[in-house]
């Protein structure tokens, strides 16, 4: 079983979703970033912010040079299903498919991401029937 993360905040979540777009970089270059995408953050909130996030797992950082590089240590991926099974948790009993059914109902797939979801309902199938 993969390990639990932390709880992240709005603007932690913020934070890493820059990280995630840029790659990495310096608590300066993250804060310009920042700005240009309307935050207005101190430069000393960014760098408490980076910290903590480092603290709790979801950042790595460099600092071989004379700058920390922050990097993102987890994937959009993996925070996205640790939410996601935290919310099936909270408002479903920890039950799957009624969550799965809320997001996609009333939503617009192209054909490329129906296919993907028929294989992955095919995949599933095969795994539920090889099953003992």
């Amino acid at each position: 079983m993969e390990s639990r993360l932390a709880t992240l905040g709005e603007n932690e979540l913020d934070l890493l979703k820059i990280l995630w777009d840029i790659g990495s970089g310096t608590v300066r270059e993250i804060n310009a970033y920042s700005q240009g995408l309307g935050f207005r953050w101190a430069y000393t909130t960014v760098q408490t912010m980076l910290n903590r996030l480092e603290a709790k797992g979801f950042l790595t950082s460099d600092k071989s040079g004379h700058s920390h590089v922050f990097s993102a240590a987890v994937s959009r991926e993996t925070v996205a299903k640790q939410r996601l099974n935290d919310l099936a948790h909270q408002l479903f009993d920890g039950t799957a498919s009624p969550l799965v059914l809320a997001l996609v109902e009333g939503q617009k797939f192209t054909a490329d991401e129906i296919g993907n979801f028929r294989k992955l309902l095919d995949r599933l199938e095969q795994s539920n029937e090889q099953a003992p």
